[in-house]
C-alpha cells in the first residue's frame, strides 16, 4: 500500500495523462483499503493480539479509502485551472434553438462532468420541456433537434447505431458516449466530443471536412444518459487513441449569443420536482 501511495502521488506530480491515470487509480487504492481493512480484522479475531504492524496497516488502509470517502460526502473537480489549462476554445452553440444548460461551468456545484479528466470543461445542454419525468423521447424538446458542427475542422470519429435509450435511467455502460461525431479544430489541433446523437441521424462520417454550422446530427439519448440532451466537450487527445475519461479536458468557450462565454448549469430540487438553474443561451446570427 505504502508503495503504492508513492507511485501514484509521484505520477500526480508528473501532469499530463500520466496524472490522469494516477487520479482514476483512487478506486484502486480503496479496494486495496477495503482487503486490507478485513484481512487485519479476521488476523486480530483470530489471533487475540494486536500489534504495531497491524496498527501501520490499519492507518495505510485508512489513508487510501480516504479519496474515495472525500468523493462521496463532496465530490471535488479533477485538479485543473482554468489560468493553467491551455489551449482554449471558443466556438458557436451546437444548435440554433434555446438552449438550457443542465451542466456547465469551471465548478462541481454547476458541472458534475468536472469530476472527469477528459470532461472537466463539459456542457450537457437541453431544450425546453426538459426533466419531465415522462418516459416517452417525443416528450423531450431537445429530441431530434438539428445538432450543428460548433466549430470548422477534420471529423476524426462518427459513430452511428446505438439504440436511443428510454428517459430516466441511464444506460448503455458500454457505449456511454451513445451516438457522437469528434471534430479536429484546425487551429489547435484538439478534438471537441458531440455525443448522444438519435440514432440513424449522424450526417458525417469520419474524415469529413466540416464547416462551422454544419449539421452533423440530431439530437437523440443514446448512450449513458437519462434524457435527451446535446453533450460537448474540448479535449487536447484524439479520442480514436484514447478512452472516455483518459484525455486531458480544455477549456470551452461560446461566442456569438448573448450571455457569459462560459455558461453555468445547475440544479434544485422544488416540490419533488427537478428544477434547472443554469444559464439560457441561445446561438445570435451575425
Amino acid at each position: 500500500m505504502l508503495l503504492s501511495i508513492g507511485v501514484l502521488l509521484t505520477m500526480f506530480m508528473m501532469g499530463g495523462v500520466i496524472k490522469i491515470y494516477a487520479w482514476n487509480s483512487q478506486e484502486y487504492l480503496a479496494l486495496m483499503g477495503i482487503v486490507s481493512l478485513i484481512l487485519v480484522s479476521i488476523f486480530g479475531v483470530v489471533k487475540r493480539k494486536f500489534n504495531r504492524l497491524m496498527a501501520s496497516t490499519l492507518l495505510l488502509a485508512i489513508i487510501c479509502l480516504f479519496p474515495v470517502i472525500v468523493m462521496l460526502v463532496k465530490p471535488i473537480a479533477y485538479p485543473s485551472t482554468l489560468e493553467n489549462t491551455k489551449p482554449s476554445a471558443t466556438v458557436r452553440l451546437p444548435a440554433n434553438v434555446p438552449l438550457k444548460v443542465g451542466w456547465g461551468g469551471d465548478k462541481i456545484e454547476t458541472n458534475y462532468h468536472a469530476i472527469a479528466a477528459d470532461q472537466r470543461w463539459a456542457y450537457d445542454l437541453l431544450v425546453a420541456p426538459y426533466a419531465t419525468g415522462s418516459a416517452k423521447l417525443e416528450d423531450y424538446g431537445c429530441y431530434g433537434v438539428p445538432v450543428l458542427a460548433p466549430a470548422s475542422g477534420l471529423v476524426v470519429k462518427a459513430h452511428d447505431g446505438e439504440p436511443d435509450e428510454i428517459p430516466g435511467v441511464s444506460r448503455n455502460f458500454k457505449a456511454p458516449t451513445g451516438n457522437h461525431v469528434a471534430i479536429r479544430l484546425g487551429e489547435t489541433q484538439t478534438y471537441l466530443i458531440i455525443a448522444h446523437l438519435k440514432t440513424g441521424s449522424v450526417a458525417v462520417k469520419t474524415g469529413d471536412a466540416v464547416v462551422e454550422g454544419q449539421v452533423i446530427g440530431n439530437c437523440g439519448n443514446s448512450g449513458n444518459t437519462s434524457e435527451p440532451h446535446i453533450h460537448i466537450h474540448h479535449q487536447r487527445q484524439d479520442p480514436n487513441l484514447y478512452p472516455l475519461n483518459y484525455a486531458e479536458g480544455l477549456p470551452l468557450y461560446f461566442r456569438d449569443h448573448k450571455g457569459p462565454p462560459m455558461p453555468e448549469g445547475g440544479f434544485k430540487q422544488e416540490g419533488g420536482k427537478v428544477v434547472l438553474t443554469g444559464d439560457t443561451v441561445q446561438h445570435m446570427s451575425k
